[in-house]
């Protein structure tokens, strides 16, 4: 119920922001910025998209690869596509969408879950470890081009990104050494987080060929979404360089670190302060967010659909092997 609770709540912030951004810009100039937009370019926004999930599936592939499990490919997508769902929809469900796929792989490929759940933690970790560099060069870059965002924007944007800073640091330093973090944070010899623990330790080492394949794709599955930047920024109508794309790309990166579903109003607060910074008019900023929250959305929405279908499998399978236990009991 706390949960539920959390979720409607950073929803409801989302939902104040977003409007607050409206009446801000102007609801009638973010409707005639997004006129810009005719169908093949929306197409085009979401096979880059579409190309970002293929992308993310195969490096958690390459991730399981490297602990020695072999999976193949279409039996990954439909539990990460689900999983992003929770993720995208459910953010303040902290680590509900990695818990589900590694769930999913427990039950319907028999990976053990110590190494399912290891797989989508080193996932998260290459993705963070990703999005931190992106966001610490283009924020250099927006700071001694342009200067620093307002108060109040850099104390939650900025906080957001140093606590994840801190706390990808704090991995790398106790991996490296080997020394265990889950003992901060359970009791006694629990056996399977331990385990677990263990398993992203031996996939973090430098030696580790399927590390750096994993770096690999969490850097290509960025370089799909700088293009998207790129590209939707040049079909509203403006020609922007390299750098202030990866400025764009940063701020995008740190939205989503703020626990709101869909990133609603986070997006368009950091992402207004940006384009008016770099000389684009405010209302593109709504757009620029709006179209993007629209491309995720329908990956997420088809992420729901197999979570449901999963979901239903997964009861009846239950059920199944209830009744088949209760007629051998009552078997004659």
């Amino acid at each position: 119920m706390k949960k539920i609770i959390l979720l409607l709540l950073s929803f409801l912030i989302g939902v104040v922001l977003f409007i607050w951004i409206g009446r801000v810009v102007g609801w009638q100039a973010i409707g005639n910025a997004f006129l810009a937009f005719t169908g093949w370019q929306g197409i085009v926004i979401l096979i880059l998209t579409i190309f970002m999930a293929l992308v993310g599936t195969w490096k958690w592939k390459e991730i399981l690869k490297g602990e020695s499990v072999n999976v193949p490919f279409k039996n990954l997508l439909s539990p990460y596509l689900s999983g992003f769902a929770i993720m995208f929809l459910a953010p303040i469900l902290v680590w509900g969408g990695e818990i589900f796929r590694s769930y999913i792989l427990k039950e319907r490929c028999k990976v053990p879950w110590p190494k399912g759940m290891a797989s989508v933690v080193i996932d998260r970790i290459l993705e963070w470890t990703a999005n931190l560099v992106v966001i610490f060069f283009g924020s250099l870059f927006f700071i001694f081009q342009i200067g620093t965002p307002p108060s109040n924007l850099g104390l939650i944007f900025g906080g957001a990104f140093l606590v994840f800073a801190a706390g990808i640091s704090f991995f790398y330093f106790k991996s490296l050494r080997s020394e265990s973090i889950v003992r901060f944070f359970i009791r006694g010899d629990k056996k399977q987080p331990l385990d677990t623990e263990k398993e992203i330790f031996n996939f973090f080492q430098p030696r580790n060929i399927a590390l750096w394949k994993g770096f690999g794709l969490s850097f290509l599955r960025a370089g799909f979404m700088y293009l998207r930047v790129w590209l939707l920024v040049l079909f509203l109508g403006k020609n922007i360089g390299a750098l202030p794309a990866l400025s764009i790309l940063g701020f995008n990166y740190l939205a989503s670190m703020i626990p709101i579903p869909t990133a609603l109003g986070s997006h368009e607060a950091i992402q207004t302060f940006a384009f008016n910074s770099l000389g684009l008019a405010p209302s593109f900023a709504t757009v620029f967010t709006m179209v993007i929250r629209a491309a995720e959305l329908v990956i997420s929405l088809a992420g729901i659909v197999i979570l449901f279908r999963l979901g239903i499998i997964m009861i009846k399978n239950m059920l199944f092997k209830k009744i088949d236990a209760f007629v051998d009991d009552y078997e004659i």
